[in-house]
């Protein structure tokens, strides 16, 4: 394309309003900018807690008074169970078996901690960036996308901490042999711990996600019916994946997956309800206007 027709694109576009390309580059820049910041931010704060964030954060499934044992000790007795349902988890060591292992683990984990605290933020900075692309009509759309996405994502992150972790520790740590003892390493008990938490956060974006499969029409509430069982082999794959390979963790992590299936086909239904009510409305007044 020769220079000066490249101009008069560009000065037509400023004209509408519209970015070039190298300004949609600069604007990208500067979301990605913030958002590297607000990470680094929270991360700095978390890294400067350390007895907060390991003692009370990373290691609190493996203490007794972890909120999760209380919780199911006090339900046990409030339904007449006598303490059925209480129980603590196995007591066992962490050990390191590296020089600097502690320090690389301390990085690591005030890492992903800025990460899930500035989650709302980046996604937010993301939305700046897509929104202005978008129809006003598309915008009122998917209003308060922001606050459902940061909401479900910092929700299957809690899911991950409060219900996977307790009962995938206490599993893991007390499933032994005579004569062994359990002493894992700190990466691999922080590693563990990732795994319970991050991939459930995204994996609870799951309604979010058919929601806008079903804006654009790739996806329809009778598809996922008839795709119900082959979700379930899917989701069973999924959990195998992002958790240990013990049972219980698995189906703590299918039974919430399958339930934000269902939940996305509700979803999904009610934007197709939606979209005929709107058409019907247009042929009608498309009639009405023919018949006038």
């Amino acid at each position: 394309m020769p220079l000066d027709q490249q101009h008069e694109i560009e000065r037509q576009q400023n004209e509408r309003g519209e970015m070039s390309f190298f300004e949609h580059i600069a604007e990208l820049r500067k979301h990605i900018l913030r958002s590297v910041l607000a990470i680094a931010v929270i991360g700095v704060v978390a890294f400067l807690n350390k007895d907060f964030v390991f003692n009370t954060l990373i290691f609190g499934p493996r203490h007794a008074d972890f909120p999760t044992y209380r919780a199911l000790c006090s339900i046990s007795h409030a339904a007449g169970l006598g303490d059925n349902m209480c129980f603590t988890p196995p007591v066992f060591n962490l050990i390191t078996r590296q020089l600097g292992e502690v320090l690389m683990q301390h990085l690591y984990v005030s890492f992903w901690i800025g990460v899930i605290g500035a989650f709302p933020f980046i996604f937010w900075e993301f939305w700046k960036f897509v929104s202005p692309g978008l129809y006003e009509k598309e915008r009122k759309a998917v209003r308060g996308v922001v606050s459902v996405c940061s909401l479900l994502f910092l929700l299957g992150v809690a899911f991950g901490y409060y219900i996977i972790a307790p009962f995938s520790i206490s599993f893991l740590a007390g499933y032994t042999l005579e004569g062994l003892e359990v002493s894992p390493t700190l990466d691999s008990y922080v590693t563990y711990m990732t795994m319970f938490t991050l991939p459930t956060g995204l994996i609870f974006e799951m309604p979010i996600v058919a929601y806008f499969l079903a804006k654009i029409g790739l996806v329809g509430a009778a598809f996922l019916r008839n795709f119900r069982r082959h979700a379930i082999v899917v989701i069973l794959i999924i959990a195998a994946i992002i958790t240990p390979p013990d049972v219980v963790s698995q189906t703590l992590v299918a039974i919430p997956l399958y339930a934000l299936y269902e939940i996305s086909i509700l979803v999904v239904a009610k934007v197709q309800r939606r979209r005929e009510r709107l058409l019907a409305q247009e042929e009608s007044q498309s009639r009405a206007v023919i018949e006038s």
